[in-house]
């Protein structure tokens, strides 16, 4: 009774005698659990091993946090200009002396394409008004017109960064609003960011947001800008 003799003589004779001796079936059960609540578990050894090393192991050194921090910071400011280059950035910027003589505007598609003599020079992504599907029928319904215009003015001191005026509303869209009473609107701008908020770059484009303007990033409407003369037509398709 080896594992007896571990847990003290007297308790190894009190097993013993019980064990060799005719007790009843409950007393040896009895005994059984004794031995076992008093045997050490199996993985004794592993728990006092790890432990002892949690509380000998040394803590981390000074120049090891700074490092780990200054990693951590570098990682950090890395994705912070990655970030920020891609919101800021225009793509394949056309090149200088560039002009287009179209326009057009798949508002489903959010997408607005310049075109030189039938071929396409670019695509940009947009952000459309409010309330973007179906064509704009009165004043302050922050829907995009629908329809076939020109760019037929341009204002530097706009409230948004530049901004390229669509001669919306045309004799037809003035009729069909007059039929129902209302004002068709006016003021239908394609602009970049309100001023002011145009560290946001393209992430503008997450939601519709304008009251029924077309609106792109400040890099992306400047570029439109140098390149759109006034008059040239601008296509708007639902």
């Amino acid at each position: 009774m080896r594992h007896g003799a571990r847990i003290g003589n007297h308790e190894g004779e009190v097993i013993r005698s019980c064990l060799e001796s005719n007790a009843p079936a409950g007393a040896r059960g009895l005994v059984t659990i004794r031995r076992r609540w008093l045997a050490p578990p199996a993985n004794f050894r592993t728990i006092v091993r790890v432990c002892s090393f949690a509380f000998l192991a040394k803590p981390p050194k000074a120049h090891d946090v700074i490092r780990k921090i200054t990693l951590l910071s570098v990682i950090i400011c890395a994705l912070a200009l990655a970030v920020y280059f891609y919101a800021h950035r225009n793509w394949h910027p056309l090149p200088p002396g560039t002009t287009i003589d179209r326009v057009v505007v798949e508002k489903a598609a959010r997408k607005l394409s310049l075109f030189r003599d039938g071929r396409r020079l670019k695509s940009y992504r947009v952000a459309l008004g409010r309330s973007p599907v179906g064509p704009k029928e009165k004043e302050g319904d922050m829907k995009t017109p629908e329809g076939i215009y020109k760019i037929d003015n341009r204002n530097a001191q706009s409230s948004f960064h530049l901004a390229l005026h669509i001669s919306y509303p045309s004799n037809d869209d003035n009729t069909r609003a007059a039929e129902r009473g209302v004002s068709a609107g006016f003021d239908i701008m394609i602009h970049g960011i309100r001023n002011g908020l145009g560290w946001m770059g393209a992430f503008h484009r997450r939601k519709d947001w304008t009251a029924g303007c077309i609106a792109l990033t400040d890099e992306e409407i400047e570029e439109l800008w140098r390149v759109t003369p006034d008059g040239t037509t601008i296509e708007i398709r639902p």
